[in-house]
């Protein structure tokens, strides 16, 4: 390395600037006085120059910082933030198994299993976390470091059974390791279960509690049990060394270090960052949200080609961006196209293993960053990386502050119903895990399949040879497989709208495929369908008149009327009308309280080949008298008791209650021939008048008549139908129409 870039880890030394690396990017942390533009322009331009530097020697570590050391073991430990959080959680939900993780690992070779036995020992004695429970002691939790030889590995046997049997019983046995929940008191927080499926091959499941493990631990733990697996088969001694701290060391260093000056730095950035920030993400989901979240969950496979790849990273590099904020900018768009929300906040976990003294610990040491981006204005994308860019790098300078102590701190409103701050979360993994090889024996880890899940998605990727590969973890309570596969694939989509076009406005961004584009624009348009266009409503109920001419049509307050009665009322009212000048384009009123009478002149007035127009009871007369003279209504059916409020000089009103024999007795009750058709009126509606004065709306008999059609092909038949709309309200026509035509009963509220 030359001397340039020495003197320049010199100069970013002097201005207390860390540099690590992590999943294969370069990671810094500094106070923010020191983070100029011109110090992260230069850090970005040498990029690969400093992790070269990186692997070679390791992080940069700055002589102020505070030390951590091993503290005496003659005390209760406290516990680390995080592991504040899940053991408060766990006292929330005991018996919950949503923090558990699982790990499984595949053996191929001749395996000894009691070498295995020992090297498992060995880990457990070395790291003190791997035996420690949690106690209340003076109404505070405590870490409690126990014994060692707590934790036994269980052998059992598959062999001799079919294959398919055999991969069947390890997906139970898998799924049943992931759910079986931990005593956070008593322990042990680690189980191990050795699987024997062959001479050549076996199955090894680690399963873990969040509180003593994260990602990285689980690969510390195999890396180092297959080191002492290969010592032991040799007959020699543990060629790990020893351990400089303990996690219980960390945690007591965490809790004095970060205070003070320190931080309230820290916590000022994002009390700041967060300030305002939405509660909740609105996800269009398949079903409400519960009340209280059961973490129930299942994943579904993504995959991104090569190709792809190395596009998005092609982005990142011309952009100075790292290929998790091309892959985060792009998350957040997909969510803002979802939700319509431009306020977005998403979850990301960041090992948090900055010191040379932690790398090599197990321990949950993960902390949770909290990234929230504004997406409004239309961005081009371009643009939003650039705001996404100055998001992770803020993030990155103050991830300092444990997830949990920013939730204690800014104190969102808590529900029981979503996770606090966010509700989404991206996870990019840069390394994926490979195959151990050692005498003779491989070791592979495989995925393990949750049936749990913290948050309600959350996108987890890993850079493979063939691309990028991983999972959409999904929370089921809220959503249907079919909706993630869907949600994989505008992913898929979006990513290789971005590659091509990152000048493009972020609404302008393809999400859709070519089949479901066609599916949105030609397919769900294709509603043209075949139905009787030579019959009006009316007459669609006469024909179920024929069918069921004693059933119950309508109902009203122990009163009611057969298809056949109702049928007949309505005709002589019809033929009544007619009478009067009544017939296709002619306006009539109807005004009458809930009753049988409003039906049966409904059907009078269609009968007649007029169109009605509803007049509530309930509107002041002022508006009543404005509708009757702009409709230019001519007749009125209504009931006696509302004549005076009703009556004009031009108007003849016709009421539907008074001395039915006299009036309409003498009327034919055979149906009515008025010649209208679906071309002509069937009624006026008046709007509110929210506006200005009420408008009347016109509509006619065949713009309402498909739908009725449809009703009769599709709705149960002979359904009970609750009647409760007002006739001014265009619903109205629904529950009487839709029960009336399918031999259905109305009954009126």
């Amino acid at each position: 390395m030359d001397m340039g870039i020495s003197d320049f880890l010199s100069e970013l030394r002097a201005h207390d600037v860390n540099l690590w690396v992590e999943g294969g990017q370069l990671c810094y942390r500094a106070p923010v006085t020191a983070m100029t533009p011109e110090i992260r322009g230069r850090i970005t331009h040498r990029k690969e120059e400093l992790l070269e530097y990186l692997r070679l020697n390791g992080p940069t570590e700055c002589s102020g910082d505070y030390p951590m050391m091993p503290v005496p073991r003659t005390e209760n430990f406290p516990l680390s933030y995080a592991q504040e959080r899940l053991w408060f959680l766990d006292q929330l939900m005991p018996g919950s198994a949503a923090y558990n993780v699982p790990y499984v690992v595949r053996i191929r070779g001749r395996l000894e299993i009691e070498v295995l036995e020992r090297a498992v020992e060995e880990l457990v004695g070395r790291h003190e976390v791997l035996r420690t429970t949690f106690e209340v002691r003076e109404g505070q939790p405590v870490q409690v470091i126990r014994a060692a030889g707590g934790v036994r590995m269980e052998v059992m046997s598959l062999e001799g059974q079919e294959p398919v049997d055999r991969e069947m019983r390890l997906k139970e046995m898998g799924l049943r390791e992931g759910q079986e929940p931990f005593d956070l008191e008593h322990g042990p927080l680690m189980r191990v279960k050795l699987v024997k499926l062959g001479a050549v091959e076996h199955v090894l499941f680690l399963t873990m509690h969040h509180i003593v493990s994260d990602g990285w631990s689980m690969g510390v733990l195999v890396r180092e049990m297959v080191q002492l697996y290969e010592a032991f088969s040799k007959g020699k001694a543990s060629p790990l060394p020893e351990l400089p701290i303990q996690y219980a060391d960390y945690a007591v260093w965490q809790r004095n270090w970060l205070q003070g000056d320190v931080l309230a730095e820290q916590m000022g950035y994002w009390r700041k960052q967060l300030e305002g920030a939405p509660e909740l993400l609105e996800l269009p989901t398949d079903r409400p949200r519960p009340a209280v979240q059961s973490n129930r969950g299942a994943s579904e496979r993504v995959v991104l080609g090569q190709e792809l790849l190395v596009g998005l990273k092609a982005l990142s590099e011309r952009a100075g961006a790292t290929l998790f904020m091309v892959l985060m900018a792009a998350f957040k768009v997909l969510l803002y196209r979802y939700t319509g929300q431009r306020d977005i906040v998403v979850g990301a976990p960041i090992a948090n293993r900055k010191r040379r003294e932690i790398e090599g610990l197990i321990g949950f040491f993960a902390n949770t960053l909290v990234l929230r981006t504004d997406l409004s204005g239309d961005p081009t994308f371009s643009e939003l990386l650039e705001r996404e860019r100055e998001v992770a790098f803020g993030a990155y300078e103050h991830q300092d502050v444990p997830f949990e102590q920013l939730v204690q701190e800014l104190r969102p409103e808590r529900s029981l119903g979503h996770s606090p701050l966010f509700q989404v979360m991206l996870v990019l993994q840069n390394t994926p895990e490979g195959i151990l090889k050692v005498g003779g024996l491989e070791f592979e880890a495989v995925r393990v399949e949750h049936r749990s899940a913290k948050f309600d998605l959350t996108m987890a990727l890993v850079e493979t040879a063939q691309g990028m590969s991983g999972w959409l973890e999904y929370n089921t309570d809220l959503f249907d497989r079919g909706t993630i596969q869907r949600t994989a694939h505008h992913w898929e989509r979006l990513l290789e709208s971005v590659v091509k076009g990152p000048g493009l406005r972020i609404g302008e961004l393809e999400l859709l495929s070519i089949q479901e584009r066609r599916q949105i624009l030609e397919g769900w348009n294709e509603t043209a369908v075949e139905y009787p266009k030579d019959k009006c409503l009316h007459e669609l109920f006469e024909e179920q008149v024929e069918r069921s001419p004693g059933t119950v049509a309508v109902v009203y307050e122990g009163r009611s009327l057969t298809y056949r009665e109702l049928n007949a009322r309505a005709n002589q009212v019809g033929h009544y009308l007619r009478g009067l000048g009544v017939g296709p384009e002619v306006l009539v009123g109807l005004s009458v309280e809930r009753s049988l009478e409003m039906v049966i002149g409904l059907l009078g007035i269609l009968k007649a080949g007029g169109a009605y127009v509803p007049l509530d009871p309930g509107y002041p007369p002022e508006r009543l008298a404005y509708m009757i003279e702009d409709a230019q209504v001519s007749v009125l059916l209504t009931q006696r008791k509302l004549v005076a409020v009703l009556a004009t000089a031009q108007t003849r009103v016709v009421c539907l209650d008074e001395d039915w024999e006299r009036r309409f007795g003498g009327e034919p009750v055979e149906a009515v021939k008025s010649g209208v058709s679906l071309e002509n009126l069937l009624y006026v509606i008046y709007t509110s008048g929210s506006t200005g004065r009420p408008k009347g709306i016109r509509l006619s008999q065949g713009a309402l008549h498909n739908l009725i059609c449809w009703h009769q092909e599709t709705l149960l038949r002979g359904a009970r139908t609750l009647q409760f709309a007002s006739l001014s309200f265009d619903a109205s026509f629904h529950e009487i129409f839709a029960a009336l035509v399918t031999g259905g009963t109305v009954f009126v509220a």
